[in-house]
């Protein structure tokens, strides 16, 4: 039997924040020691090409990845204008507008044992479900943070993730990565890529250089220079399901230093999509996500300008200057393909709702740190596994979006109403809506250990747009059992809610005591 070389050096082609957190990645699982690693990390970045560098938000596990690649908490503060993320709260994605819903990243209370869904509704109660079992709630409206000064880096009272700049993300990651990690860095423009006669990828020749590798990671972002253009590997159009192709992204000034820094990213339905806003520490991330068959530029500018005129004080929106992105909703047919896996939005792009971008970023990067191919032969059947588990991953990203979609009574406008036809919705999330009319969701749903979303972001999302579960048929004394247990969950939220409104600084504050104290590492 021929030898198998083994797998030693990985080629990454494209910098941003998909190509320098990949590497970052990598190369911590598979580095020795600072001077030597197990295998060769090399990242190619064009000088030429710009990255979007907007602002964006990350899921709860960018705490893991940071404290796995070994970026302190407070550095990642410092320098990359971060924020805390609690959730999201969504505004006028129903008729009542000025009813709200939110997302929040805590689970409900007790959750592991108790599903609070039935006992909610049996309240019949005006509070939100999500602000009945989580704590979280009152922390978005006062604009509080998740943990003090004195908790220790990447720990929390309640759980979170980030807003950040993302061009000052990649610039941090790029300086970890080649000066802690022994990433090696070529800042050239690739001009060909060349195959061995088997095929697979031999080598990408820059102007200057002919740099050969065993694996090619594809970051190049939308290109998709490799897996979409030399392999010619399709991208699968989910338009269908999803109609939002375009967006105008703007930077927006806080009216002064002491501005509130929102705890949530806000999301606020107009009459063809949604308007995100995002609090950094010096300034708000606005944008909005549309579908260019449903309204067209001029009006998404106006829309654009009319909400942040109505959300700010004393701003010029002649200073605003909204950046267009138009993308095509879907993703490729596989994702690893010989020894080429695409990585970012030259795996795919989906609307940015849920912040599902950069959690697939690290996903993606930790599979194949954490299950790198020995030898050749060994990678088909990683990429077999790679390709099952990203597309079920992607299914499931495209049913919770478009589950937000599906439950309104909006009315307003042909968007909305084809939104809510048959025919736009997978097949997937149609057989769970009518399940979930009988039973609702919990760990039964979670099929997978690597579950996208966990049971409780279906309860937020449903519940939270006015979703009903039937009754259940069960007897008088197991209703009764039930009831008081979640009684006394419903309690304990509300003192726990207490105790941290109490306690806990606004972003502002503990951000500005990040700056000049740092936070306590463990």
């Amino acid at each position: 039997m021929q030898m198998q070389t083994e797998i030693r050096k990985i080629i990454i082609l494209g910098g941003g924040t998909a190509g320098w957190l990949t590497a970052s990645i990598i190369a911590s699982e598979h580095m020795l020691d600072q001077e030597s690693m197990v295998v060769n990390v090399t990242l190619i970045e064009s000088p030429n090409v710009s990255t979007i560098g907007v602002g964006e938000g990350t899921w709860p596990s960018m705490r893991t990845t940071l404290k796995r690649i070994g970026v302190k908490e407070t550095d990642f503060f410092r320098k990359c204008s971060a924020s805390f993320k609690q959730g999201t709260q969504f505004f006028s994605w129903t008729n009542k507008h000025e009813q709200s819903y939110a997302h929040p990243f805590t689970l409900p209370n007790n959750f592991a044992k108790t599903n609070l869904v039935r006992p909610w509704q049996d309240l019949k109660t005006d509070i939100p479900f999500a602000e009945a079992v989580c704590p979280q709630l009152p922390i978005f409206a006062r604009h509080l943070a998740p943990k003090q000064i004195s908790t220790p880096e990447y720990a929390g009272h309640l759980n979170y993730g980030y807003h950040l700049d993302a061009g000052k993300f990649a610039d941090l990651l790029r300086h970890h990565a080649t000066e802690a990690l022994g990433v090696v860095h070529i800042s050239e423009h690739v001009i060909s890529v060349n195959n061995k006669e088997n095929g697979d990828i031999k080598s990408l020749t820059t102007s200057t250089n002919e740099i050969t590798g065993d694996l090619f990671i594809d970051c190049s972002g939308m290109q998709s220079m490799l897996l979409g253009n030399h392999f010619g590997i399709p991208l699968l159009d989910k338009h269908q399901y999803l109609f939002n192709d375009s967006a105008l992204a703007a930077q927006v000034s806080y009216e002064d230093e002491n501005h509130p820094i929102e705890s949530c990213t806000r999301s606020t339905a107009q009459k063809a999509g949604w308007i995100w806003d995002i609090g950094l520490q010096t300034r708000r991330g606005a944008g909005y996500v549309y579908s260019s068959s449903h309204t067209s530029d001029e009006k998404a500018y106006d829309e654009l300008l009319e909400y942040i005129g109505e959300t700010s004080t004393n701003i010029n929106l002649d200073s605003i200057s909204p950046k267009k992105i138009t993308f095509q909703p879907g993703h490729r047919t596989v994702f690893w393909h010989r020894n080429c896996v695409a990585i970012g939005m030259s795996a795919g792009f989906i609307e940015p709702l849920e912040a599902s971008a950069l959690v697939l970023v690290e996903l993606s990067a930790s599979v194949i740190a954490d299950q790198l191919p020995n030898d050749r032969n060994h990678m088909d059947i990683v990429a077999k596994r790679f390709n099952k588990n990203f597309r079920r991953r992607w299914d499931s990203i495209i049913d919770f979006l478009k589950l937000h979609y599906v439950l309104t009574d909006r009315e307003d406008s042909i968007y909305w109403r084809e939104n809510k036809d048959a025919s736009t919705i997978p097949e997937s999330l149609a057989d769970s809506l009518a399940h979930w009319k009988f039973h609702p969701p919990w760990h039964e749903d979670n099929i997978y250990a690597n579950e996208m979303f966990p049971a409780a972001s279906y309860q937020y999302v449903l519940y939270g747009m006015g979703f009903n579960t039937q009754s259940l048929r069960s007897t008088k004394t197991a209703k009764q059992r039930w009831s008081g247990v979640a009684s006394q969950c419903f309690e304990n939220n509300n003192q726990q809610s207490r105790k941290l409104c109490s306690i806990l600084p606004t972003n502002r504050e503990l951000i500005n005591k990040i700056y000049s104290q740092g936070m306590h590492t463990i």
